[in-house]
Formats: structure tokens, sequence, C-alpha cells
């Protein structure tokens, strides 16, 4: 096998076009300048660079280049690569201040923890030659959990009364999962809608991307917290509801600003208002996280305590709770 990249992908992909071939990489250090046809070479592996991933950000593909999707040239197999990349910025929720950064290191230590987890998404962590953390990810097919939701057809009192009992079971699986992570002393940071995968074929909802971090003294896992509870409104509500939602309704007066999400003013927590048939008990929980609050969950263990009990108690979860007795 020669040194050139062509060199190396022929061996394993005859017809790939040698113009297509570029470089072999063993330092990801500049990863802006690792594109299509480059081949990492590290762990004792080739990986084919195929393309640079994006991710949603407000409805728009937001291009992130040090995460490249790959095929390993020894296996065929297709994986993705996140490389080494930093940075920091400040978040404000209400009165919680927080300095947040991006630390690759910090994600290989919980690839190690929930290595056989199957509720997070595994890979490895391999050192290139001028040491940077290189993380081999596996890809998990399947669809984000707003996409899922949004594809849902017919009123939202039906999927509460049909649907939502499976899916609250499995948020409570997903929060449990976290509520792990903080046991080990390991915050997710960065819990948002689209990094909770429902996979295909299992469907087993999956937790993925662990490399924020956030430095909140009184509460390491507050903004872990918050994140969770934007999640279950969205899944509650089914998708997103805003107070602009409410123009052309009679009750639309009726809606405050102590009825809005604290971490997100624009969306409504106090979803009852919205629609009636949400018990109580499930609509204070989502109320901890509206601007009317003043007493928070104090860890996810709690949360997990009052979603459990909500579960358990509840007459709309009595099928859901057979086929979840873990919950």
């Amino acid at each position: 096998m020669g040194t050139h990249a062509y060199d190396i992908i022929s061996h394993y992909m005859p017809n790939f076009p040698r113009r297509r071939a570029g470089r072999i990489v063993t330092d990801t250090t500049e990863f802006m300048s690792i594109d299509y046809g480059d081949v990492i070479q590290i762990g004792g592996k080739h990986y084919l660079v195929t393309k640079n991933l994006s991710e949603r950000r407000f409805g728009l593909e937001d291009p992130k280049y040090w995460v490249k999707r790959c095929k390993e040239l020894e296996t065929g197999k297709h994986q993705i690569i996140k490389l080494e990349f930093y940075e920091n910025f400040d978040i404000t929720i209400g009165n919680i201040r927080s300095s947040c950064h991006r630390s690759p290191r910090k994600e290989s230590r919980i690839l190690d923890l929930i290595h056989g987890d199957m509720r997070f998404m595994q890979g490895r962590t391999v050192l290139d030659e001028k040491e940077n953390h290189v993380r081999i990810l596996d890809i998990i097919y399947g669809t984000e959990l707003d996409i899922a939701l949004d594809h849902i057809q017919g009123s939202h009192e039906e999927y509460f009364h049909t649907l939502f009992p499976d899916y609250f079971a499995k948020y409570i699986g997903a929060v449990k999962a976290i509520e792990y992570l903080h046991r080990n002393h390991e915050q997710h940071g960065d819990i948002r809608r689209d990094h909770l995968l429902i996979e295909s074929g299992t469907e087993n909802w999956r937790w993925i991307d662990f490399d924020y971090a956030f430095g909140l003294r009184s509460n390491p896992y507050a903004l872990d917290l918050f994140g969770l509870g934007s999640i279950l409104l969205l899944l509650v509500g089914q998708r997103e509801i805003t107070q602009q939602q409410f123009a052309e309704q009679k009750n639309a007066e009726s809606i405050t600003p102590d009825d809005m999400a604290l971490a997100m003013p624009f969306r409504l927590a106090n979803i009852q208002k919205r629609y009636p048939y949400i018990p109580d008990s499930l609509n204070n929980i989502c109320m901890h996280f509206s601007a009317q609050n003043t007493v928070f969950y104090s860890s996810v263990r709690e949360f997990v305590s009052a979603l459990l009990t909500c579960f358990n108690e509840l007459p709309v979860f009595t099928s859901a709770r057979g086929r979840y007795p873990e919950v």
C-alpha cells in the first residue's frame, strides 16, 4: 500500500476517482482544511472523509466543520469523527448566569463512562500524532424528537390520549439516563430537542453530543435541568406553543408573562391554558419551568421522582404502565 491517499483509498475502493482523492491526515489540528477525499489515519485505521456535518439552528443548517462523516476503509463502516474544537460563551436563564465551554476531553470521559449503555451514543477516543482527542462515533440512524412529534397526524387531544403515554414513559427513561450522568459527576451540557434521537428499529431514545460544559458552582447541573424541562414542554404540547398562536383564540387575554417558560419566554409553560384536559399534576410539573415559579427542582433525581409520581397516579398512563414496568 502506498503513502498517498489515493493509494490507500484505491486498495479498498478501486473505483474511487483519483481526482477526488485528497491527502493523508495524521494531525487533525487544522480541521477546517480537512475535506472530502482526505484520509484521516489514526489508531491504526484509515477514515475517508465524505462530508462535513451540520445541525439545525433556528431553521437553518449550521455547518460543523470539526465534525466529519467518514468511511472506515478497513471495514466499510460509516462513522462520525469529531475533532478538537474549543469555544467559550455565556448563557443567561432568568437570574442564572453561567459561562459555557466546549470540552473534547469531557466528552471522551463520558464516552468511557457510558460504554455499552444504549441510552447514549457510542464511540471511543483516539489521540492523533499531536495528542488531539479525536472521537470516533457510531452513527445512530433515527429521527430527532421534535421532527418525530411534528410528523404525528391528528389533533393534540388524540395524540395526548394515545401516543403521549408511551412517549412520556420513554422520556422518563431518558431523564433517568441524565440522572446517571449526574450521579457520576458529569453534565450532559447541551440538552436540546435535536440531541435526543429516536432510533429506527429499536425505538430507543438516545442522547448525543456531550462536549459542552458549564460552570455553575451553586448547582452545576441546573442547565441540564432546564434543558430537560424544555423538552418536557415540547412533549406535552406536541410542538412549541407560542403566545402568538393564541392571537385568534378567545382566551388569548388570559395568557400572561408568568405562563411562559423561564428559559424561553416566547414558549408557553402553562400548557393547560391551551389544552384544558392536561391533568393538574402534569401541568404543575411543566409550571416548574415557568417564569412564575420561584422554587425549582434541586436535582434531576427530584425531577425524576415527580415524573414517576405523575406517571403512576394518573389514569391517562394506565395502558403505558403495563408496557413499561420499570417506570
